[in-house]
């Protein structure tokens, strides 16, 4: 539904993301793991953990999509942005996957072009309102990436992994009260972290709609919030590739209509409008 949206408003998008390959995969996740995934072999345990059942397509899917997020981060060393209109799977760790979370993504995609010597530093700037817990434990005593995350502080995971900087926001939490905690940190994290590469995990679920959500943001300010990221991003003139993160709001047309907006503001910040 969102590419359909986005498509109509006149923005090409590709339709076939590559598969990641098999190395990109084993760079983060260990080959035990990644064996019962591929070969269709994880344990029932696993699958609830994840919360999907093991398919073809599920394989697929999750295989494309982190492939998709490594090309958004490749395009934007390359271009100056990237836009992935899925990912942010940031509940995989290298042993396991939860939380709708199959591989890490953004880890993959960090590992990918420090592979290839692209960036020598990135920054993980998380506001899905689940921690990225995944994220932050494959990169903890790792300088080369920096993470942090504006979570919602009693939702999942209920056992959180410290990232880099964390801001814990009560359940509630409103469009003015988010934005002033946003502000406090995201300009030193920046300036601390002194990436060549930011990656944006732009959750739709602190939506105030959101039933998994336990925050009260409107779409006036998330889209506030999204300013305020690319704003930041711009005057640093640094790179950026952006993943949608969680959204589950009901009707979804819901959090589709505030992923719309969030891809509008982030192509205005690509294309130098946004001021």
């Amino acid at each position: 539904m969102l590419r359909e949206r986005v498509q109509a408003a006149g923005v090409t998008v590709d339709l076939e993301p590559p598969a990641a390959t098999r190395e990109e995969l084993a760079r983060v996740h260990e080959a035990g793991y990644l064996d019962r995934v591929l070969n269709g072999t994880l344990e029932p345990r696993e699958e609830r953990r994840i919360g999907l059942p093991w398919s073809p397509s599920m394989l697929a899917r999750s295989r494309r999509s982190t492939g998709a997020t490594v090309a958004a981060c490749r395009s934007a060393v390359e271009d100056g942005a990237g836009i992935y209109l899925a990912g942010g799977t940031h509940h995989g760790f290298a042993d396991r996957g939860e939380g709708f979370c199959v591989f890490n993504d953004v880890a993959v995609a960090a590992h990918a072009l420090l592979a290839e010597r692209r960036i020598r530093r990135m920054c993980v700037v998380d506001l899905d309102v689940h921690q990225g817990n995944g994220t932050a434990a494959l990169f903890e005593g790792d300088d080369r990436v920096f993470t942090f995350s504006v979570h919602g502080a009693s939702n999942f995971p209920f056992r959180k992994t410290r990232s880099d900087v964390d801001v814990a926001l009560p359940d509630r939490t409103g469009d003015l009260a988010y934005r002033q905690a946003l502000e406090a940190h995201l300009d030193t994290v920046l300036d601390a972290s002194d990436p060549d590469l930011v990656v944006y995990i732009a959750g739709a679920d602190v939506y105030e709609g959101d039933r998994l959500g336990r925050l009260s943001l409107t779409p006036a300010g998330i889209a506030c919030r999204d300013e305020i990221v690319f704003r930041a991003l711009g005057r640093r003139e640094v790179p950026w590739a952006m993943v949608m993160g969680g959204g589950y709001a009901q009707p979804i047309e819901e959090t589709v209509s505030v992923q719309v907006e969030t891809v509008r503001i982030a192509l205005s910040a690509a294309d130098g409008t946004l001021l």
